[in-house]
């Protein structure tokens, strides 16, 4: 995957707006993904992602080791993530969506998107397990989050990860180490 990432990087540098569409298409999905991680709030995600993709179209031509653009592309969403921040210090509390709050039209709750294949049962727990591990997750301190995401979702390197908090490896593996911990001693809490 790092060696397709590279070729279309170098492929985008070079003027083919074919390569620099893919490259964006892929990169936004891997900025959403870990934007929402780092940023918290769906919104703040959004935001991220975009300057991340702004960035990335703006200076895909200089960036010099195409072969690091995932670990790129990562700095650029969590710098974003911390500028949007640092933007908000001074706002007031969030405020919920009126969609997220009233009924649908019927009067009922809104509907999720189900999978036709699972029974209720399954889904259940599925569901429970979903929300006890994003749950979880939340708690973790925003660093350790973050590196839980890039190393066990993402599949970064330790390297890798390291690059992108902008820490040492050591310290990631620490960090890693202590996550999974508190992973572990939540998930095992909510589940009794």
């Amino acid at each position: 995957m790092q060696e397709e990432y590279a070729n279309l990087v170098r492929a985008a540098a070079a003027g083919d707006a074919e390569a620099l569409n893919r490259l964006l298409l892929r990169a936004q999905e891997v900025a959403w993904r870990f934007s929402t991680s780092v940023c918290g709030h769906a919104d703040d995600a959004e935001d991220a992602m975009q300057e991340a993709l702004i960035k990335t179209y703006r200076y895909v031509g200089r960036i010099r080791e195409p072969e690091a653009f995932r670990p790129w592309l990562y700095r650029t969403v969590r710098n974003a993530c911390l500028m949007g921040r640092r933007k908000k210090a001074g706002e007031p509390a969030r405020l919920q969506s009126l969609d997220d709050v009233l009924p649908g039209p019927d009067g009922r709750s809104r509907p999720d998107a189900r999978d036709p294949r699972k029974n209720p049962e399954q889904l259940a727990d599925n569901a429970g397990l979903r929300r006890r591990l994003r749950k979880a997750l939340r708690m973790l301190p925003g660093p350790y989050r973050a590196i839980v995401f890039l190393r066990e979702m993402e599949g970064l390197s330790t390297r890798e990860v390291a690059q992108v908090m902008g820490i040492t490896e050591d310290n990631v593996k620490t960090r890693l180490h202590r996550a999974r911990l508190q992973l572990q001693g939540d998930l095992g809490r909510s589940s009794k």
